[in-house]
């Protein structure tokens, strides 16, 4: 089992034990708490991860493999380090930060080729649409029906609370449906609801970041399914 201080310190700059995305590292580290959910007082890194890593405990068995770099930690049995592993681990550690560094510098990358593309298709559509007006042609009104998943942070996050937040969202092409609680493990649930979207007036990014903002409840958001009408 990790030492909880390792795993507070290794998960400061990280969202994750190995990588960026929930891996069987992380699985190995959450089951070795043997279910003693860190203080997030004392250990709030851990405390965040603790309760992401708890709301993926029905995928636990199929998550990527991933290289658990707390393995060799243990609170009882750790030689002191001597001044070169000490100085070669703030190297490592150094060289992590960096490629966390680098990580975000792909993603704004990311980010700005997918503004690029969501920008022509506006352009190509908007053109369509004028095209289509000129001609007399009838608009045809283009709908989605999607199902959100709507993850609270623990089990002592008011859901009724949330979905009442989350239904006060109110915009002009969106409808929202019927709901219910959907176990996911260790006592928390999660809210899934429908809506029907106007595809030309909602973007289902900016809705999803606009229920994330309720901040006191929604840990996460994500689409289970998606349909055009």
């Amino acid at each position: 089992m990790s030492d909880i201080q390792d795993i507070e310190k290794h998960l400061t700059a990280r969202s994750y034990v190995d990588g960026y995305e929930p891996t069987s590292a992380d699985v190995e580290v959450f089951q070795g708490l043997n279910g003693a959910a860190p203080d997030g007082k004392t250990y709030p890194h851990t405390a965040r991860w603790y309760r992401h890593i708890a709301s993926y405990s029905s995928q636990h068995a199929s998550l990527p493999k991933g290289t658990n770099p707390l393995a060799a930690s243990s609170s009882t049995s750790a030689p002191a380090a001597s001044k070169d592993e000490a100085a070669a681990d703030e190297a490592e550690d150094d060289d992590e930060i960096d490629l966390f560094g680098e990580e975000e510098e792909d993603d704004a990358e990311v980010e700005r080729v997918k503004a690029e593309r969501v920008a022509k298709y506006n352009e190509a559509k908007a053109a369509k649409t004028a095209e289509k007006l000129a001609s007399g042609k009838k608009l045809e009104v283009a709908k989605s029906v999607v199902t959100l998943q709507v993850k609270p942070w623990d089990d002592e996050t008011d859901m009724a609370a949330m979905e009442k937040e989350v239904r006060a969202i109110e915009r002009d092409g969106l409808v929202w449906g019927a709901s219910k609680l959907v176990p996911v493990g260790y006592g928390i649930k999660m809210l899934q609801i429908n809506l029907v979207i106007e595809d030309a007036k909602i973007s289902l990014d900016e809705l999803q970041e606009q229920i994330q903002e309720i901040e006191d409840h929604v840990q996460s958001t994500d689409v289970a399914a998606m349909q055009k009408l």
